[in-house]
């Protein structure tokens, strides 16, 4: 069963809106304080996620895991695999999401 984020009062909270903001490269929250920022590599085939950050004030909250999904959905939505440079999407997200697993750039060594 997922967990869902508590509001004011012990009600469930709604999702983040998050944005795709294309010229900086990056999803966020609609009050662009938390983000994943991307890099394309491959030609545009490949997208990296090379930083997730969430504001001291907003942790807790699942923003990242939030941010992580839009960003996985936009690649998979695009055909683009995904690079998990960022630490909280290699060592946190895919370990608890699985199912993301797919999408994640192999390299042909």
């Amino acid at each position: 069963m997922a967990a869902t984020s508590l509001g004011a009062g012990g009600v469930p909270a709604e999702a983040p809106k998050i944005g795709w903001n294309e010229a900086q490269r990056r999803f966020e929250t609609e009050d662009k304080k938390a983000y994943i920022e991307y890099v394309l590599r491959d030609n545009g085939k490949v997208m990296d996620l090379v930083h997730t950050y969430v504001p001291s004030s907003k942790r807790g909250l699942g923003l990242a895991s939030h941010l992580c999904v839009a960003a996985f959905n936009h690649a998979k939505s695009n055909s683009l695999s995904v690079i998990p440079t960022c630490s909280y999407v290699s060592d946190t997200f895919l370990p608890r999401n699985p199912s993301w697993n797919p999408l994640v750039f192999k390299s042909s060594i």
